[in-house]
């Protein structure tokens, strides 16, 4: 690719944002010719619905088989088949164990996985050691060892394993990483993520009555960052982690408890159980994560104080800044003021991605499920490496317990090496863009 300047930036720019286009009727028609890929999904509630969806929409997907505790869940995602005009898959439901039977009876090539957290590990042991590839929802597993045990069985099984971080796949994030690999940002040196979401009211608890749903007993339970992954996700492959340099250590600290406490007395008086009830969360953890190579990251859960969305990304190099909160860049010899930002969008276009040659906005996040989901289904079918490995899927798996061993001890904790001294020649493979 010739030098970028400001002109041909500019002129290239409007050519790519004139060329973006309507999403074709089939996305990835060409790699749909071969049989169809068999696809079973354990967990049918909110998210696991929502995967059904999408799955839909893929050409060359039969979804085959659908298991969750609870009837209702799963009748109600073999309807979504049904009226889709596609075979109504078989159904599964009624314990913890409904899933071997699925896995065990049922011909599939690959399951998705959207259960409660604490049962998504044992689920993709299960798969793999069926010859069956687990797309696991976030976080792939809640512990260090759990994170081991899917490494090790994807190594001895090999059958690739991959963490559905849907955010990996932001356009926004994609582009950012063409730059970053063109050298565009120079030597990157720190980088900035959070998960800054308001999740008290509807994912924590139920907004009529304040009941705790079932991701509220960790807020009871623990102290740490209970959702890294969709800050991290990104970062991985900006960083060059598992791929060139690794974390070595993670320093986390957390705030006291205040936000749930005091949502509970605005909102429901002080006399509800969880107004005055002693949660272990803090309502802010910070955690540093230091690289072999000398870069640093900060990550920050912050999940429970009333605020708008963000994931306050910052990029940083030696020649060049991006903001994601601000949606602006600062590039050396390239922006046209002096240590003034400029708007992010023009490059996110000059550096569109090529596997957001469509406009995708109408689908689940903004498209971002569909473009993941389609790479993991065309690696199935192609019985290739997923998009996302099972070494980076257990970076981002790990800082859930870390960060909490770290606020407990209040010290640094060291970080394991999954990948055990291959990040030293491994090359990147995440979302390669042969167009660049």
């Amino acid at each position: 690719m010739k030098p970028v300047t400001r002109r041909n930036f500019i002129i290239t720019g409007a050519a790519a944002a004139l060329g973006m286009s309507v999403v074709p009727k089939a996305a990835f028609a060409a790699e749909s010719d071969a049989k169809p890929v068999r696809v079973g999904v354990v967990g049918t509630g909110n998210r696991g619905t929502s995967h059904v969806s999408c799955l839909l929409t893929i050409e060359g997907v039969e979804v085959v088989a659908l298991c969750d505790l609870f009837e209702n869940k799963v009748t109600n995602a073999a309807e979504i088949c049904r009226k889709a005009g596609r075979k109504e898959p078989a159904v599964y439901f009624g314990n913890m164990n409904s899933y071997k039977q699925m896995l065990d009876k049922e011909k599939m090539d690959a399951v998705i996985i959207a259960t409660y957290w604490d049962s998504h590990s044992s689920i993709a042991l299960y798969a793999l050691k069926n010859g069956i590839y687990p797309g696991i929802e976030v976080p792939a597993a809640l512990t260090v060892d759990d994170t081991w045990n899917l490494v090790e069985t994807s190594e001895k099984t090999g059958v690739p394993c991959m963490m559905l971080e849907n955010w990996s796949f932001r356009q926004d994030n994609l582009a950012l990483l063409n730059m970053k690999r063109l050298g565009m940002l120079g030597d990157i040196v720190h980088c900035h993520c959070a998960h800054s979401h308001d999740c008290i009211d509807h994912w924590f608890f139920d907004s009529k009555t304040g009941e705790q749903r079932w991701a509220a007993e960790y807020l009871l339970k623990y102290n740490r960052d209970q959702y890294p992954t969709h800050s991290v996700g990104p970062v991985i492959s900006w960083l060059d982690i598992n791929r060139g340099d690794i974390f070595t250590e993670i320093t986390s600290t957390a705030t006291a408890s205040k936000g749930i406490n005091a949502y509970f007395k605005r909102r429901f008086g002080d006399s509800h159980l969880n107004s005055n009830l002693k949660y272990s969360q803090g309502d802010i953890v910070t955690s540093v994560l230091k690289t072999r190579m000398g870069k640093t990251l900060v990550v920050n859960y912050d999940m429970q104080l009333p605020r708008p969305y963000s994931n306050r990304w910052m990029l940083q190099g030696t020649k060049g800044v991006y903001y994601e909160e601000k949606s602006a860049i600062y590039l050396v010899e390239q922006s046209p003021e002096y240590h003034e930002w400029e708007p992010w969008k023009p490059y996110e276009q000059r550096y569109n991605h090529v596997w957001w040659q469509g406009d995708y906005s109408a689908l689940s996040h903004g498209g971002t499920d569909f473009v993941m989901l389609s790479r993991f289904i065309n690696a199935v079918r192609a019985k290739g490496q997923t998009p996302i490995d099972v070494y980076d899927s257990a970076v981002m798996t790990a800082i859930v317990e870390l960060s909490g061993i770290s606020i407990a001890k209040n010290a640094p904790v060291a970080f394991p090496d999954f990948t055990k001294g291959k990040w030293q020649s491994n090359k990147p493979y995440f979302a390669l863009d042969r167009t660049l």
